[in-house]
């Protein structure tokens, strides 16, 4: 029991706030037609109405996004198509953060240079941590496997701190940005406010949750390396 009910706490601190998002977005996705235009129609209208007529605006099967490279507001495809409530919040989270790339907002590009090294730097991680074993074996000094492990843990760990302390930025972009285009252009439905007010706090809670599974699969690893 002393071991299960802190496992359990975990285990819920860990998988918590994947579920309550999905949750939250599957809830108010129907139903599809609730609004007259789709989430894309929706993001190239506020797009436009905060000046921002040179950012594109695409379907994507990587998740829903901005790309301050490409100036480019992407979505999945139901919240590009679809007319839902879900759809309208998302979208409007996602124009947020090209508000936020259009005022230079410092976090957000601190995000941006941030995630370009630690994408590529999680996949090298990877390989430090699986190669650790044979690094002790091949050159005989048990300190050069360790030093390579730590590496690579550290190089995980990091990534899982970056995606953790974007959450203000997330934050921003739903309660600084989309949510008061949505009152100013009148979007919203009468009675939506509140739900798209849920909406929008789990579409910036969802780098928590990615955060937490990263270090799930920190985990993970030091559990494979132990065995």
């Amino acid at each position: 029991m002393r071991v299960l009910l802190p496992a359990a706490i975990i285990m819920l601190l860990i998988f918590g706030p994947g579920i309550w998002v999905r949750r939250v977005m599957s809830r108010y996705s129907a139903p599809v037609d609730r609004y007259s235009g789709t989430g894309a129609e929706l993001a190239r209208h506020l797009l436009d109405a905060n000046g921002l007529k040179d950012v594109a605006v695409e379907a994507t099967d990587r998740g829903d996004h901005y790309d301050p490279a490409s100036r480019t507001v992407r979505l999945g495809e139901s919240n590009f198509n679809d007319c839902s409530l879900t759809a309208i919040a998302v979208a409007a989270h996602e124009v947020g953060h090209a508000i936020q790339d259009k005022q230079s907002y410092g976090p957000l590009r601190w995000r941006t240079r941030l995630v370009r090294v630690i994408e590529p730097g999680q996949r090298f991680a990877a390989v430090l941590l699986m190669a650790s074993p044979f690094v002790s074996i091949f050159t005989r000094t048990p300190v050069t496997g360790i030093a390579t492990f730590i590496s690579g843990f550290l190089i995980m760990g990091l990534g899982a701190v970056v995606h953790l302390i974007t959450l203000p930025t997330e934050i921003n972009a739903s309660f600084g940005h989309a949510l008061p285009v949505l009152r100013e252009q009148n979007i919203l439905m009468e009675g939506d406010e509140p739900h798209a007010h849920r909406l929008l706090a789990a579409a910036a809670a969802t780098y928590a949750a990615v955060s937490l599974m990263s270090l799930l699969n920190i985990a993970r690893w030091l559990i494979l390396l132990r065995r």
